[in-house]
């Protein structure tokens, strides 16, 4: 078993679980955003349930290697505002395994897609 210790908000991963005041997981961390010219850290945006939701780094208590813990108890975070950036984009997994050889090559690249909740 891993033992928990806090981490520097630059080594906070996606996927990371964000939990509540009331020890519910509101979802998982999609990125970390900041101003790396100024070293200042700005919130992060979490993937939920009912799509991407910007965290305020001050509603942030603790990060660590396990976990990204709020101030905010599950029912104030389902109030959280959507993040307000631009669109951000990702490259689909492009690969079919049931098709032939040569259409996988011709037409098996990755492709950029538009993040969800983002229009």
């Amino acid at each position: 078993m891993t033992e928990e210790h806090e981490i520097a908000y630059m080594a906070v991963g996606p996927g990371t679980p964000v939990r509540s005041s009331d020890g519910q997981v509101l979802g998982t961390v999609e990125r970390v955003l900041d101003i790396p010219d100024l070293d200042l850290f700005d919130g992060i945006v979490v993937t939920t349930p009912d799509g991407d939701r910007f965290v305020d780094r001050d509603q942030i208590t603790r990060i660590t290697n396990l976990a990204v813990y709020c101030a905010l108890t599950a029912d104030e975070a389902a109030a959280l505002p959507v993040p307000d950036s631009a669109p951000t984009y990702r490259a689909s997994g492009g690969r079919r395994r049931n098709s032939p050889a040569w259409l996988r090559r011709m037409f098996g690249r990755p492709k950029w897609k538009r993040d969800r909740d983002e229009e």
